[in-house]
């Protein structure tokens, strides 16, 4: 497995990663939330976030992950993946290579509150409202450096 940079080029297979994921682990989502941040992702937050992905020998991406400044903005995995190593691989390398430090989480999305957690992140708040200003409340992590 290895890291690379995106293009806008590979915005589709990326998508598509982004929503079998979201479909997989976010149930609590409504068909509209998922259709509207689609479209939000593909207009505007891909372009807004140092974007890397990782790939396997044949070059085919595994998965994705979007850092803004020191925040894990978005890390998103095909789901047949899960378990293998691929969001461990590609959140270490943003914290050893783009200094990430912060991550927000869907509070009802457990499997990502665990897998933070075991990454050695930890709960510093909560908002009541999401991004979008939806009810879907965000756990505010921070990678605790002791």
């Amino acid at each position: 497995m290895k890291v690379d940079t995106t293009s806008k080029n590979d915005y589709l297979t990326l998508i598509e990663i982004w929503e079998a994921s979201v479909r997989a682990s976010h149930d609590f989502l409504r068909e509209e939330d998922i259709v509207i941040l689609k479209s939000l992702i593909l207009e505007q937050y891909f372009d807004s976030v140092d974007l890397i992905c990782a790939m396997n020998e044949d070059e085919k991406i595994l998965g994705f992950c979007g850092v803004l400044r020191e925040n894990i903005e978005m890390l998103f995995i095909s789901p047949e993946l899960g378990g293998s190593g691929v969001g461990t691989f590609l959140t270490k390398y943003v914290i050893e290579n783009l200094g990430a430090t912060k991550v927000d989480v869907n509070e009802q999305n457990l499997k990502a509150l665990r897998f933070y957690k075991h990454l050695g992140f930890t709960v510093v708040g909560r908002s009541p409202l999401d991004g979008q200003g939806k009810p879907y409340p965000l756990l505010h992590m921070e990678l605790d450096n002791n």
